[in-house]
């Protein structure tokens, strides 16, 4: 009793000394058109999470919500049992934190965005938080991200930083991860979570995706599937080392915990000095994953990805037909062939650049930026021009964050690069990271944008590699600041495509990592599309692009027709159709037959992408239920729709179900067509040509049904008006 008292009198002083900080209770309500996220407060002054899920169609009833034990930004060091969001080191050596609501602001960013913050703040000292939530209406999308800040003496210490707490209640709870490494990337992984904690994270610095995903879905009370169960779907914009933690705790409540991996990133945050966390992007339905997916896809068209409503280039890359021995005559006819084959672009690849030490292998030369005089005398330059000549654009790849040791970069400059101090030098791929917290090497990295564009005007795209994680990372640039490097590192590559967007701001530049290792809507609002993965062979591509369509939409994810696997060509063109489709293969390998199918598909192509890139995307049949997959794209105005079909296995006579289509309108009519045959080939698709109502095709379906494995079919729907 004694006790309880003394804690009552302890309070009650703190509330006189921070001057009655706290506001009195109050309810903060956030929407989108669908979703509801509200926040409580309580007579102790603290902000709770009370509910989070389909919104009320009377907001009176926010109201009626009890205050759960949910707190909105766990702190660390006082009462709390569980994972904390934050952790501070005060300069007196105190390592606790307590926050108490002060005000929250809600404010209309524009017809469609609402902006929420909330204020909490130390009654002790001078420490603030602010929680940001930017709801999209239409898109059923909440953004949200937190800002640090303090005004003691000196800089605290913070150990943890998260972007975001999410609290959810339900019986059960599953977890749909993803998860891979190079050629094997966004394997999806199902498990149901129990008591504890689970951790997805990354360490590596600059491939942030290389082995862990940061997206998931999070299903309630039953594993979800397309088109039925309760789920959170979520992703961190953030191309670094990333934190997603899952805690149940002892009554079965979860706390979602998601922001930059605290490991080895203790941060001295300086007073007056805000640190800013990446957003942490959700939805919620009760109508399974085909929903979440197409809120995202809505939003990154609308603002998660750079110029997402604008038309994107098919493109012909030289790597497969030529590797680094090329020179111009090689190139130049090339260019003929992307004209012929009918694609917009030539994209110039690795190889191309260094005199001293020539990039002739990945050995050497990375990091020297001029070219190489031996293969491309007269520069890149004409090589702009002679493609134009053809009809086509022309595009350069560049991979400006790392260097080979074989350098005149890194003989002038063993100061720009991330090293440790005595200890030998590590390689990955032959290479090592430049330090780009280093703002002298900043200035290099954009210079080589810059450079590039202004000595080749014409130059219309970019490649953007990056093959190198961080390992023996030390910056002699951040001095005693080591434990910065992973989140300053990420800054300044955000800082550097800032200023290029400043001066090339619709230029469209793709983002690689050695295949998928950088992916995330983080770098995605500098960039125009994305490499999925090295691995091209079309089997593995489905499920690859599968994976990345439950977050991202289709003219993102860039999908080449290559050498990679045994299929016919007609099955890879059909895979590299669902995506951003182009062409990284030897056109003088293949047989006349196929050069003019190829053609053919690529007319066919520029007939469909606009459904396929602007269009809701239905998944009907899983690859990872069955031995096929089926996917279809519908317009806006439903009048419109591509199904993709793809065999991967087939037993001795197995028969697959009729497949019921999604997103058609049940009135209106709808003429079957299949396309991208062979020559001389009839189509067997059943109903190929036959007019049927939406509703059929919903309710009772069509028999999509290639024979053997390994076969692939694409048809057309198109209203045909009564």
């Amino acid at each position: 009793m004694m006790r309880k008292t003394v804690n009552i009198l302890i309070g009650l002083f703190l509330i006189v000394l921070s001057g009655s900080i706290w506001a009195a209770p109050s309810v903060i309500i956030i929407e989108t058109q669908n979703i509801g996220l509200v926040y409580k407060t309580k007579d102790n002054g603290r902000l709770y999470q009370s509910y989070l899920g389909q919104k009320f169609q009377n907001r009176e009833e926010y109201n009626r919500l009890p205050t759960e034990a949910s707190e909105a930004y766990i702190p660390s060091g006082t009462t709390n049992l569980f994972e904390p969001a934050i952790q501070m080191l005060h300069n007196d050596g105190n390592p606790s934190l307590d926050l108490i609501f002060t005000k929250s602001e809600t404010t209309s960013v524009d017809e469609n965005i609402t902006s929420t913050t909330i204020w909490l703040k130390d009654p002790v000292y001078p420490v603030e938080v602010a929680l940001h939530f930017w709801a999209y209406r239409n898109e059923d999308i909440i953004k949200t991200w937190t800002e640090i800040t303090h005004h003691e003496k000196n800089p605290v210490l913070l150990s943890r930083f998260a972007s975001s707490v999410i609290h959810v209640s339900s019986t059960q709870y599953w977890l749909s991860q993803f998860h891979g490494d190079w050629a094997s990337e966004v394997r999806m992984e199902e498990n149901k979570l129990t008591s504890g904690i689970k951790v997805i994270d990354s360490k590596l610095g600059t491939r942030e995706n290389m082995y862990q995903t940061p997206m998931f879905f999070l299903s309630c009370d039953k594993l979800s599937d397309e088109v039925s169960g309760e789920l959170i779907a979520g992703t961190l914009a953030w191309s670094g080392n990333f934190q997603l933690l899952f805690e149940v705790d002892k009554n079965n409540s979860l706390r979602i915990i998601s922001g930059m991996n605290p490991f080895a990133s203790e941060y001295k945050l300086k007073p007056d000095e805000k640190l800013i966390t990446p957003e942490f992007i959700f939805t919620y339905s009760n109508n399974g994953r085909g929903d979440v997916s197409r809120n995202f896809h809505r939003w990154a068209r609308n603002y998660g990805i750079l110029d997402g409503t604008q038309p994107r280039m098919t493109l012909l890359n030289n790597w497969e037909a030529t590797g680094f021995n090329f020179d111009e005559k090689k190139l130049t006819s090339m260019f003929a062939d992307a004209a012929n084959l009918g694609v917009d672009l030539f994209l110039l690849d690795d190889g191309w650049f260094a005199n001293k030490y020539q990039r002739n292998d990945d050995e050497s030369g990375l990091g020297d930026w001029q070219e190489n005089k031996e293969k491309l005398p007269s520069g890149l330059g004409y090589l702009v021009k002679e493609a134009k000549k053809q009809g086509v654009k022309f595009g350069i790849w560049i991979e400006p964050e790392m260097v080979n040791p074989k350098s005149e970069l890194y003989e002038k400059h063993p100061d720009w690069i991330l090293k440790l101090p005595n200890r030998d030098e590590t390689y990955f791929r032959h290479q090592l990271v430049l330090d780009l917290t280093n703002p002298e090497v900043q200035d290099f990295v954009f210079g080589i944008v810059d450079g590039i564009m202004i000595k080749n005007s014409g130059v219309a795209y970019i490649k953007w590699d990056c093959n190198r994680m961080i390992t023996s990372g030390y910056s002699p640039y951040l001095g005693d600041n080591q434990s910065h490097l992973y989140i300053n590192y990420v800054r300044a590559f955000y800082s550097v495509m800032e200023r290029i967007r400043q001066k090339y701001p619709h230029l469209p530049i793709m983002l690689c990592s050695g295949g998928g290792g950088r992916t995330d809507y983080g770098a995605l609002k500098y960039f125009t599309e994305f490499w999925p993965s090295d691995n091209t062979d079309p089997l593995e591509r489905i499920y690859i692009q599968w994976g990345y369509s439950y977050f991202f939409p289709a003219f993102a994810v860039c999908s080449h027709v290559t050498s990679w696997g045994d299929q016919y060509l007609k099955y890879k063109i059909d895979v590299a159709m669902m995506g951003k489709m182009g062409f990284d293969i030897d056109l003088d390998k293949l047989t006349e037959r196929d050069r003019n199918f190829a053609v053919d598909a690529v007319r066919q192509y520029d007939q469909i992408k606009d459904v396929i890139w602007s269009g809701d995307l239905y998944r009907l049949v899983s690859p990872y239920h069955e031995n096929r997959a089926v996917l279809m794209y519908v317009d806006d105005q439903k009048s419109n729709a591509v199904v993709f079909s793809y065999t991967t296995y087939r037993r001795y006579k197995e028969e697959f179900p009729r497949v019921r289509l999604q997103g058609l309108s049940p009135e209106k009519a709808y003429r079957v067509d299949e396309i991208d045959l062979y020559p001389g080939t009839q189509s067997k698709l059943e109903g190929n040509g036959q007019v049927f109502s939406g509703d059929y095709l919903m309710q009772k379906g069509l028999r999509i049904d290639p024979k053997g494995a390994m076969n692939s079919k694409v048809f057309t729907l198109t209203q045909i008006n009564n």
